[in-house]
């Protein structure tokens, strides 16, 4: 039994049927928004194609993209049809590229900087929540900071399971987030550092949380992406400035050159490593630094980004000199953006010697 539905993606038959939910909606209007965003994102089918998608099986919103880069490309499972590209009205037996995923194969997901076997699991209540625990860590960025994915993926996807049954939007989740936010540098401007940390660790969860549900729910949108990575983006000198002026009020206030050297460094070099990341990314055909060779991507793990810093800035205050704990932020700053600046430097005197610049990633991949 099938269904064809007509999105602005083009034509999708549904095989089969299943009232099985995921995520709070039915898998047939799961594969209905994964179609659409699709479409957002300017893919569309070839002439006389239509996507196939089979109600029995839930699978990595990955295998729908890839489908459509080639025209004639299907997924299965063993002998199940999966996801494809095939042509209207035919057997998915007879498409000319057919991939069986049930060989442990992994794939390359640029857009996660991760390379891992994609989901594919049969949709049952039984299999329902393991599921979607699945597809959640699924949507995780395979390089990322150690915090967000080593310390807080469990209590995230609590909050994301919470969020999908009150039908709340990821939006909604990222206005949240960025009152927590803005909370967090008042605080610290008023040396409330505790309490800072607190509305800081709230919204830094919720920083994963949005983003998430958006993957998990496929509600993804172009307002709710420069909201997320807008306030991303902006924030962190915010939070170290006046985590400087709050010190005051322990009684621990650095010198005026103190003060100046180290939002020098922490601002200054913020800013010159995304323009080192943004640098890299245009230079070698959008691929991300982090992602280059396995240093980078364990360095990322550590870098000076918002996480790592906050780290520094916790231990500090366990010990009770947050003064010296902007100071090492400071320097660890320092330190990344040298790190950053010699990778970049390594980057391009290997592409000017005639070596290929390529991840890690995609060599593994290849030799899969």
């Amino acid at each position: 039994m099938s269904q064809t539905i007509t999105t602005t993606l083009g034509p999708v038959r549904l095989i089969g049927e299943n009232a099985t939910p995921i995520w709070g909606m039915s898998n047939a209007e799961r594969n209905r928004r994964m179609a659409e965003s699709a479409a957002k994102s300017g893919s569309r089918l070839a002439p006389g194609h239509e996507l196939l998608s089979n109600l029995a099986y839930a699978f990595d919103p990955l295998l729908l993209r890839l489908a459509l880069d080639t025209p004639g490309t299907l997924f299965t499972w063993g002998e199940a049809p999966i996801v494809g590209q095939v042509a209207q009205g035919s057997d998915p037996a007879t498409a000319p590229h057919i991939i069986d995923l049930s060989d442990g194969r992994k794939l390359y997901n640029r857009a996660l900087r991760k390379l891992e076997q994609p989901m594919v699991r049969e949709l049952t209540p039984a299999t329902r929540r393991a599921i979607e625990r699945q597809s959640y860590f699924g949507a995780y960025k395979g390089v990322t900071d150690i915090l967000t994915k080593y310390l807080w993926p469990e209590l995230a996807l609590i909050l994301t399971r919470i969020a999908a049954q009150l039908r709340m939007t990821p939006n909604m989740v990222s206005v949240i987030g960025v009152a927590l936010c803005i909370l967090a540098t008042f605080l610290f401007a008023k040396g409330m550092y505790w309490s800072g940390f607190l509305s800081g660790f709230i919204f830094m969860v919720l920083d994963t949380v949005d983003g998430k549900l958006a993957r998990c729910t496929i509600t993804s949108s172009k307002w709710g992406n420069v909201i997320d990575h807008g306030v991303d983006l902006v924030h962190p000198p915010f939070w170290w400035y006046f985590w400087g002026t709050g010190l005051v009020y322990w009684g621990l206030p650095l010198s005026p050159a103190d003060f100046r050297f180290v939002m020098g460094a922490v601002i200054a070099g913020y800013i010159l490593q995304r323009v080192i990341e943004g640098a890299f990314i245009r230079a070698f055909g959008g691929m991300h630094i982090h992602v280059w060779r396995p240093f980078d991507s364990w360095f990322r793990l550590i870098t000076a980004r918002r996480n790592p810093n906050m780290v520094i800035l916790f231990v500090s205050l366990l010990f009770g000199r947050p003064d010296l704990g902007l100071i090492a932020l400071a320097w660890w700053t320092i330190l990344s953006l040298i790190v950053h600046a010699v990778r970049l430097a390594q980057a391009y005197l290997m592409k000017a010697s005639g070596r290929p610049i390529v991840s890690w990633m995609d060599e593994a991949e290849a030799a899969l």
